[in-house]
């Protein structure tokens, strides 16, 4: 493993360079594809699985859930034991998981298989942008950062409109067994062509991983609770655990030499409002996402193949917004652009609640364009 890194001390040489960015972009697109196409076809699964919809939106918490809590600890963990291993270990996990989903018959099989899924998904989101750093030179880090903007926002794109071809021809098992063979593929190039890294000197911290996925997992426990109607007490509790376990990871991170979570930068006013800025707009997005899908059902009587095309003017709204607006942020100050962009954002998701009863497909479709 060393010689690797003494040989290629600045970036992979061509042609394992686009081969192991091949491999990154590869994954990517599974992860992030699997967490909204699931959103698209939640009815479908709902029904077929004859789960009410309260219950059946833990196809998507459960793998959104398990990202959160884990992300943090593995991105740690690959800095101690290399990041090629946590990524090819995330992706095992993740086919696997992948082919569980597509056999599970009942709500809590899958559940389970999504909350898996969401680890291994969690292993290659946390490091491939650290594994970014390796594979390029320093003269091209931005490029390639750039390239792995490019494929979240075409995956994240791309995937209601995979949801909707593949329910098309297909049932939703194939939404799932589709990452299998994908998955092998990922798989044996990064065994061959992804680069080995330095470990780091320092232990893993199990106390603040532990204190991490605590703090995540009972706050958004307490968050479903209480949108579930369970007794107030309840909720009460798993937030008081929430907060605590909050409280002392936050603590303990002050006086760690290599923290988990670099909380001193929430010190910095405009650091603070901006990740408290980009939590509110990522959250406005979700519980769009999410719920779009049954009021489009519900409301206006579209079938899954049709929420699927009708929701994907949002994303590629971002695809296309988002380079002119790193463009842009070269020549006006960012946060009058973030100002804008949330304005925008936020009439989007005011004129989609207002639709009339009677609205057509184009009346979805700019709606969710201005959104995105």
């Amino acid at each position: 493993m060393s010689s690797a890194i003494i040989e290629h001390p600045d970036g992979l040489p061509q042609p394992q360079r686009n081969w192991a960015t091949l491999t990154i972009a590869l994954g990517l697109v599974m992860a992030v594809v699997d967490g909204s196409i699931a959103n698209v076809a939640l009815p479908t699964i709902a029904r077929d699985l004859n789960a009410s919809p309260a219950f059946s939106i833990w196809i998507v918490n459960g793998y959104q859930l398990a990202i959160t809590i884990s992300l943090l600890p593995l991105a740690s963990l690959g800095e101690i034991i290399g990041y090629r291993r946590v990524y090819l270990a995330g992706l095992l996990l993740f086919t696997l998981a992948s082919l569980f989903c597509a056999l599970a018959h009942t709500l809590p099989l899958l559940t389970i298989a999504r909350i898996l899924q969401g680890f291994g998904a969690a292993g290659i989101l946390s490091v491939n942008t650290a594994l970014v750093r390796f594979i390029y030179p320093h003269s091209l880090l931005g490029r390639g950062i750039g390239v792995n903007a490019l494929v979240v926002a075409i995956s994240a794109a791309v995937g209601p409109t995979i949801a909707s071809f593949i329910l098309a021809v297909g049932t939703w098992p194939y939404l799932f067994a589709i990452n299998v063979p994908l998955g092998i593929v990922t798989l044996a190039l990064g065994w061959r062509f992804l680069p080995h890294t330095r470990p780091a000197v320092h232990a893993f911290d199990w106390l603040s991983a532990g204190m991490s996925a605590i703090a995540f997992g009972f706050g958004i426990s307490a968050i479903d609770s209480a949108g579930h109607g369970e007794a107030l007490y309840l909720c009460a509790l798993e937030f008081a655990i929430a907060v605590v376990a909050s409280h002392l990871l936050y603590r303990r991170q002050l006086n760690l030499p290599s923290p988990l979570l670099p909380v001193d930068l929430l010190r910095i006013p405009i650091f603070a409002l901006s990740i408290g800025t980009s939590i509110a707009s990522f959250c406005g997005q979700m519980l769009a996402f999410v719920a779009m899908p049954f009021y489009l059902e519900n409301h206006f009587g579209y079938s899954a193949v049709q929420i699927g095309l009708l929701i994907t003017p949002w994303p590629i709204a971002v695809a296309f917004a988002a380079p002119i607006a790193g463009w842009l942020v070269e020549r006006y100050p960012a946060g009058l652009l973030g100002g804008i962009g949330l304005l925008v954002f936020a009439t989007g998701l005011g004129t989609l609640a207002l639709m009339p009863a009677n609205a057509t497909p184009i009346d979805v479709i700019w709606r969710m364009a201005l959104a995105g």
